[in-house]
């Protein structure tokens, strides 16, 4: 018995034109969409890779004063983190934090000095890490010592606000994940505070400690891998168009 169909109706079991049209269609949106990502992720990482260039200059550049109260407000990630600056100041060893710390060499604290400069302004320096066992300042008394003003070359930091990942700073008890450097400036009553920190060099110090120079400078670039993969999305997304549209005019 042979039933009789309205014309462009679909066998049972099969896919309509319209359907198959409608499906290659938005195949066709997903390629374009594919498409842009991926060249979005291909202009990341052109940046990223100009952004690491710069750092790397910045690192091996001659340092430069570090910058004043009139520069502050100018100061930003892209622009300013991991330069090489200079300050001249006395330190307020009365007024250092530790900051907890992993390193290569173990874990222990960052040791967070204010330095006050000749324009009474302070920079917080990051003189270095110490062990968990000489965290107690009598252990290193001799690096303590400073006759007069001292100068301290580094790297330039931005603030790390807030702590760590699930560990909160509490500047109540004196407990610092991260270098805050608004929380610490207010927990330790630090007038006219820059809005950055500074990453001491490897310059020894009296008795060794704290130790100077362990920035890690490292930056994630997995751009190019991620553009690989939505233009690989793309060309299936693409190829399976052209099968439909095939299995259309067939």
């Amino acid at each position: 018995m042979t039933i009789d169909r309205p014309p462009g109706e679909a066998e049972p079991g099969t896919s309509s034109p319209r359907s198959r049209l409608v499906l290659a269609g938005a195949m066709l949106l997903l390629t374009a969409v594919f498409v842009a990502l991926g060249t979005w992720q291909v202009q990341r990482l052109f940046w990223k890779l100009d952004l690491i260039t710069r750092v790397e200059a910045r690192i091996h550049a001659q340092a430069v004063p570090a910058p004043s109260r009139a520069e502050w407000t100018a100061i930003s990630r892209e622009r300013d983190e991991y330069r090489r600056v200079a300050a001249t100041g006395l330190f307020r060893h009365d007024k250092t934090v530790l900051v907890q710390a992993v390193t290569e060499r173990g874990a222990g604290f960052w040791v967070l000095t204010p330095l006050v400069l000749q324009d009474e302004t302070t920079v917080l320096i990051n003189r270095g890490f110490v062990p968990a066992d000489r965290r107690d300042p009598a252990a290193r008394a001799v690096s303590e010592i400073a006759a007069g003003p001292v100068t301290v070359t580094g790297l330039l930091r931005i603030s790390e606000p807030g702590g760590a990942f699930l560990r909160y700073n509490d500047p109540a008890n004196d407990r610092w994940f991260s270098r805050d450097v608004a929380a610490i400036a207010a927990s330790k009553g630090l007038d006219n505070a820059a809005p950055y920190f500074v990453d001491a060099d490897a310059t020894p110090v009296p008795g060794g400690l704290p130790i100077g120079g362990l920035t890690v400078v490292q930056f994630r670039n997995s751009h190019l891998v991620y553009a690989l993969t939505w233009y690989a999305l793309a060309m299936m997304s693409a190829g399976g168009a052209y099968l439909v549209h095939r299995r259309r005019l067939a």
